[in-house]
Parts: structure tokens; sequence; C-alpha cells
């Protein structure tokens, strides 16, 4: 059917102008013959362009909009994660622990005020065990002081603003008012809720003893006495 070209490529009875590496190749008289190898073809081109390529077409939009939304959610977890951290993260207060330096510090002079407003010198009432009152009234704390305090030794009660009115019987503690906070501020620590505090100060003004929450009589009974001598 074919003849070979002028160089001499292709068979003599194939199609001419082939390359020689394709072998022979012949096109029969009836198309029909070809009819198996034009539905494999057809096959082919749909399997090419059917859904499996449209998935291929939308994966790379569908990726960049994944990779948005990712991006959004970490900005946003970025930004709100700390504030939902911010209440169980608050540092714990640390405990009342008064200065170390306070022990053999001289008292200041401080004037406080009784129950008619008048100036009362503390370190006019030494020596004295000072129990501050503004964080718990403690009546058996300051009765148990009472009982422990030797002769000549005062036991001064001192509140915030007001003193209470001065007690009718004997053996009872000077109640005082320390209005400009002087005392509260030479200690360096708040009032704390349900404790009371107690200075030990000698008969020259120096503290010997600081009780952050005063407790029994048999935790502070040896300096109380020794406040005496």
């Amino acid at each position: 059917m074919g003849k070979p070209d002028a160089e001499g490529h292709g068979p003599a009875d194939g199609l001419p102008g082939l390359p020689p590496e394709w072998g022979r190749v012949v096109v029969p008289d009836d198309a029909s013959a070809l009819a198996a190898e034009a539905a494999q073809v057809r096959h082919e081109l749909r399997r090419a362009s059917g859904l499996p390529g449209g998935y291929r077409a939308l994966g790379l939009p569908l990726v960049v909009l994944l990779v948005a939304v990712l991006t959004t959610l970490a900005g946003l977890l970025a930004v709100t994660w700390p504030r939902a951290n911010r209440g169980a993260d608050r540092p714990t207060p640390a405990p009342y622990s008064p200065p170390a330096t306070l022990t053999g510090r001289a008292l200041p002079a401080l004037d406080l005020v009784d129950a008619d407003d008048a100036p009362v010198p503390l370190r006019g009432l030494l020596p004295a065990m000072i129990i501050l009152l503004d964080g718990c009234p403690c009546p058996d704390r300051v009765t148990d002081a009472l009982t422990a305090a030797p002769a000549g030794v005062s036991v001064v009660t001192v509140t915030g603003r007001t003193a209470p009115a001065r007690p009718t019987i004997e053996r009872q503690a000077r109640a005082l008012a320390d209005p400009a906070g002087g005392l509260r501020s030479f200690l360096g620590q708040p009032a704390r809720p349900g404790a009371a505090t107690a200075l030990l100060v000698d008969r020259a003004g120096i503290v010997t003893r600081v009780l952050p929450d005063l407790g029994t009589i048999e935790s502070y009974r040896s300096d109380l006495s020794a406040l005496a001598a």
C-alpha cells in the first residue's frame, strides 16, 4: 500500500514519512476494523477529563482556603488564650512575715488617741505588749495577754480609727486608736482578717519580739515576763 520515502524511510507497505522505530503501520481499507482501538482511546480520554481531573482542578483553591481558615483560628487562639488564663495565673499572696530587722529596732515616737480623741504618747506606756486589733478583735487573746503580763508591763490594744470606751474595771488593756496608721506602717505589713499582731517592746523602746499572729500564752510567756526585768 505504501512506498518508502525519498530517503528510504518507512516500510514499503506502510505509511510514508513515519519514523522507522514505529515499525510497520498499516491502514486498513475498512475503518470499522479500528473500532476497538477507537473505543479504547475514547475511554482513556473520558478518564483523563472526568471527575478526578475536576477534583485536581479544585485542589489548589481548597488548600488555600484551608490554610486561611487555620491561620485565622491560630490568630484568635493566640489573642484569647492568655486572657482566659489570667484568672488562673494570678500570683498567690505571700505569707505574712514581718521584716527580719524589726526586732531590735526602736519603736517610733507615735502619738495615738484614746476614746476622747486625746493624744497618748505610745512610748510613755512602755514596757508594753502592743496588740493590733485592726484585723481581728480577738478578745480571748487580749484576755490571755492580760493574764500573763507581769506587774509593770502594759497591755495596749490598738484599733484603726476609733478607740473603744475606757473600761471601768481593773486590769484592762489600754485601748487606743491609730487613725494615721503609723504603727501599721512601722510593721510594714497590712492587717490580715482573723489575725491579731503583737509587738513586745522593752522600757528602752526597743522591739524585742514580733508576733505576726498572736497565739497562745505559752508561745510568748517568757518574752513577756522578760519585759519586767
